[in-house]
Parts: C-alpha cells; structure tokens; sequence
C-alpha cells in the first residue's frame, strides 16, 4: 500500500486574470470621477460674497431680539431699584426704633447692673475661696498617700531581708545539725551552748574562704583566656608581617 499523493498544482493568480479577461465593473469609474462637472472661478467668487454678507432675514430677526431683550432689561432694572427702596426705607424705620428701645433699656439696666455686680462680685470670692480650700485638700491628700506608699515600699525592703537572713541561718544550723548527728552519734551529746555557736563560726568562716578562693580562680581564668587571645593576635600580625616582606 503506498501513500496517497495529496499535491496540488499550483496556480499562478495574474496568469489566471488575464486569462478570464476584463471584469464588467459596477457604479462610476475614475474617469467618471474626473470628468465631473466643475463649477468655474467666476461662480466660486459669488458664493463666497454671499457667505460673508449673509442673509437679510436672519440679521432683520436678530435686530428685533436685540430690542425685545433691551426692553426686558430695563423692566427688571426698575423693579429692582423700587424693591431696594423700599427696603431701605423699612431698615430706617427699624434702626430708629431699636435706637429709641436700647435708650430706654439702658437706663432701667444701669440701676440693675450696679446691684448685680455687687452680688456676682460677693459669689465669685466665695467660689474663690472654696476651691482653693479643694486644691488645699487633694494636696494634702496626695502627700500623704505618697508618704504611705514610700513607707510601705521601705518596710517591704527591710521583711525580704530579714526573711532571707532568717533562712539562710536555719540552713546553716540544719547543716550543722545533721553533721553533728552523724560524727557523733555514738558519743554523748554536747551540754553547753559555747560548743555550737564556735562551731557555727567556724562553719561561717569556711564558707567565706570558699567564696574567696571561687572567685581568685574565676579571674585567674579570665586573666589566662586573655592571655591566650593576646599570643594568637600577636602570632597573625607576625604571619601577616612575613607574608607581605616576601611578597615584596
């Protein structure tokens, strides 16, 4: 079975129009185009005059709107000016009348005023003086709760001493205690009390020389870390020396 041959001849377009021959166009050409009726120069000028002139109907309407429009104007201007008049005339009327209102007010007003002050003057002292009875007293006040609190703070302060002193004795003596139960647990008793309070110095002592010692050993270990670092940085600087004279 062999393959279907699916070519197709090719074909080349202006060979085929020409060989069809001219195609019957529809609707004017561009000769008809062309030739078109033109009109002349002469023609173009009074087209152009009569543009600019304009018609005379339209210029005749337009004078009589003018007219028409200026009449209005002047209607509304004089309504105008006799509706300002008027009013003019009552705001007159009304500014005599207050005047004469406010003469007569002032007289019965100054009798009053003089007896008024009197008593807003007395009511405004005794404002005065209360609160700075009021200011007095939160002032008072404010101190003494600040008194308190810093009592309170300081007394505080001095129970967690006295509390933390308490119990590292009662450690202490538990220590002891139990250090003198087991050395001497088959021999008798101690009797006096001079006995545990040396022993108890003692014990205190010790304890101080163990802190010291602590913290000697602390810094000697700190002074030999820096030592250390110290030689390392000096050893990089001389590595570093070296590299660059040989490089020069």
């Amino acid at each position: 079975m062999g393959k279907r041959d699916n070519r197709v001849a090719y074909m080349n377009p202006i060979a085929m129009a020409r060989w069809r021959g001219p195609t019957q166009s529809v609707g004017p050409t561009i000769q008809d185009y062309l030739n078109r009726p033109r009109p002349t120069w002469e023609e173009v000028k009074k087209q152009l005059e009569n543009k600019k002139t304009g018609s005379k109907a339209l210029a005749e309407f337009e004078e009589k709107m003018n007219e028409n429009w200026k009449k209005e104007l002047e209607k509304s201007r004089e309504k105008l000016l006799s509706g300002n008049e008027s009013s003019s005339k009552k705001r007159g009327r009304k500014r005599k009348k207050k005047k004469k209102s406010c003469r007569s007010s002032s007289s019965s007003s100054s009798s009053d005023s003089s007896s008024s002050s009197s008593d807003s003057e007395d009511e405004e002292k005794k404002q005065g003086k209360r609160r700075k009875k009021k200011k007095n007293r939160s002032y008072k006040s404010s101190q003494s709760s600040t008194y308190e609190s810093e009592s309170e703070s300081k007394e505080s302060v001095k129970k967690k001493k006295k509390s933390k002193d308490e119990t590292e004795k009662e450690k202490d003596v538990r220590s002891l205690s139990k250090k003198r139960k087991k050395s001497y647990s088959d021999d008798k008793p101690l009797s006096s009390e001079s006995s545990s309070e040396s022993d108890y110095e003692e014990d205190v002592q010790a304890k101080k020389k163990r802190r010291c010692e602590e913290r000697e050993q602390a810094k000697e270990k700190v002074k030999k870390k820096k030592k250390k670092q110290h030689k390392k940085h000096s050893k990089k600087k001389k590595k570093k020396s070296g590299s660059s004279h040989k490089s020069r």
